[in-house]
């Protein structure tokens, strides 16, 4: 059963696919949905291999970048972040019927964006696991509004 978080998460990634150009190529309608828990990316362009991140957030005023965000899985984030790798990110703001899309490049990202949370707890269904928030206030000026 899908949750709210989850149809969150996919209306965001579907918004994205269908309105916005690749940043890399600049060709419309090749952004397309990775399967789901394919890790740090949510969109790859057909034509030119893009990878991308989608992040999407319930908030009152999509005019304005929420202070923070919750990202996925730490691990595999820590990773690529050892070995200099950051996917750009597509920041889907919605509030009742309308959003807003932002947009931030890897080359703009920083390090101390990426904030670990605590790992759950010994009782909780996925025991240990841990993820992490993004912390938009290092880099909110770097955002570009798409939509």
């Amino acid at each position: 059963m899908t949750t709210a978080r989850q149809m969150l998460g996919d209306f965001g990634e579907t918004v994205v696919a269908r309105t916005c150009a690749c940043p890399k190529c600049k060709r419309s309608r090749t952004l397309k949905r990775l399967p789901n828990n394919f890790k740090c990316a949510d969109l790859i362009c057909d034509f030119c291999g893009y990878l991308a991140q989608v992040k999407a957030a319930t908030v009152r005023n999509r005019e304005v970048l929420p202070p923070a965000v919750l990202g996925a899985a730490w691990g595999p984030q820590a990773e690529r972040m050892e070995a200099a790798i950051y996917f750009p990110l597509f920041l889907v703001l919605v509030s009742g019927k309308h959003y807003s899309i932002f947009y931030l490049s890897a080359d703009l990202q920083k390090r101390e964006m990426f904030k670990a949370r605590k790992p759950l707890s010994e009782s909780a269904r996925r025991a240990g696991w841990q993820g992490f928030i993004y912390d938009l206030e290092p880099v909110r000026d770097s955002f570009v509004r798409i939509k």
